[in-house]
């Protein structure tokens, strides 16, 4: 590359090249990486064992005895996502997991992208027949509540998951209790961590997925998500506080919509979510009582699911009155068709369920509150 960049006939490389920088060593805190030339590896993909394989250099191979050319092998989990032009290998040491992560980009060609993209979905936009919009309320008790203009709804819950990232903060908070004076976390404590965030992070990334195919087959090009800038404000609850703080990410949700829905075609658009919670979306009244996943009004005594409602009214704010969406409420069962209109996550996949109890207020969630302090 230098050669190259030094020869004025040849005008290939115009910057000049350079290592990779620094990142600092072990002792000073930084993560362990290795980066593997293009040109350098080798992936073998197996149904029972994959594996990559590398060399490694004069160097090295003088410092620990290899032979000549000598290749490492590594055994590999996992499969490729995308198909494309091999770039550099980053190799990265999980000193808390004793796992090498390793991190393989590809170019692929501009005519190719859109197609791997669409080639995980069940189903396409169709842009010549009608195409319709929706709405999506982001929320801690259910990641996503949506509102199509045919009236279509679709809720995915997310007490379960919450339950488990609780759990998993109970056993970091036991093990961070069994520590020595001036210790404050361990490999096995960070290894709580990583799983906690992953499982989160899982099934929030699963469920945009999902209802990305769910949008595509009722023909949705247009979706607009609420602003809610105002909703992390500290609340009267250690439990609210937890989930919007910890648990739950508005910001990243959003982001993951964008990139997710930006992806197959469907356009997000930030809606103006004012009074969305605190106004019944029948009639507009805003003698409300919004508390968990029920929404009453006191005017024309509409029974609704309170996210439901939320987003039926972000909906209409962007495209006008529509009419009543179908499971409106959590709670009755005739509101609740048979193809799922609720969805609830079983650690590996998004499946048709109830709310039935996990719906309806607890102890601690009882006490009715101003609709603006409580999360989705």
């Amino acid at each position: 590359m230098l050669d190259k960049y030094h020869d004025k006939s040849n005008l290939s490389v115009t910057e000049e090249p350079s290592p990779p920088g620094y990142w600092g060593n072990r002792d000073e805190g930084y993560k362990l990486h290795g980066l593997v030339r293009n040109d350098l590896y080798a992936f073998v993909w197996d149904e029972d064992q994959s594996t990559l394989e590398f060399g490694v250099g004069d160097v090295l191979e003088e410092k620990y005895d290899c032979e000549h050319q000598e290749r490492v092998t590594l055994e590999l989990r996992g499969n490729p996502q995308w198909n494309g032009d091999d770039s550099r290998v980053e190799l990265v040491y999980d000193e808390a997991a004793d796992t090498l992560r390793v991190k393989h980009p590809v170019r692929i060609r501009p005519e190719q992208v859109q197609k791997q993209r669409l080639d995980a979905f069940t189903h396409t936009l169709d842009t010549e027949n009608t195409t319709h919009t929706a709405a999506i309320d982001v929320g801690a008790n259910n990641t996503l509540a949506i509102v199509t203009s045919t009236d279509d709804t679709a809720v995915y819950h997310a007490r379960p998951e919450c339950e488990r990232f609780q759990e998993l903060s109970g056993l970091i908070g036991e093990r961070q209790s069994d520590l020595r004076d001036n210790q404050y976390t361990s490999k096995r404590i960070q290894r709580v961590y990583d799983e906690r965030g992953d499982k989160r992070d899982h099934s929030r990334n699963a469920a945009v997925t999902h209802a990305a195919d769910w949008l595509l087959e009722r023909n949705v090009d247009t979706v607009y998500v609420g602003d809610l800038t105002d909703v992390l404000d500290a609340h009267w609850s250690a439990t609210v506080n937890e989930k919007t703080h910890n648990f739950w990410s508005h910001r990243q949700l959003v982001e993951r919509l964008g990139l997710t829905l930006g992806d197959v075609g469907i356009t997000v658009e930030q809606g103006n979510e004012a009074d969305s919670s605190s106004q019944c979306p029948e009639c507009g009244s805003n003698t409300v009582t919004r508390n968990s996943d029920t929404f009453r009004c006191h005017k024309c005594e509409l029974d609704a699911h309170s996210d439901v409602a939320g987003a039926w009214n972000l909906l209409q704010s962007e495209v006008g009155p529509m009419a009543r969406p179908a499971a409106l409420s959590a709670e009755r069962g005739r509101d609740a068709p048979c193809d799922g209109a609720y969805w609830e996550w079983n650690g590996h996949d998004w499946t048709p369920g109830s709310f039935g109890e996990q719906s309806r207020p607890t102890d601690q969630t009882s006490i009715s509150k101003p609709a603006s302090s409580q999360p989705g």
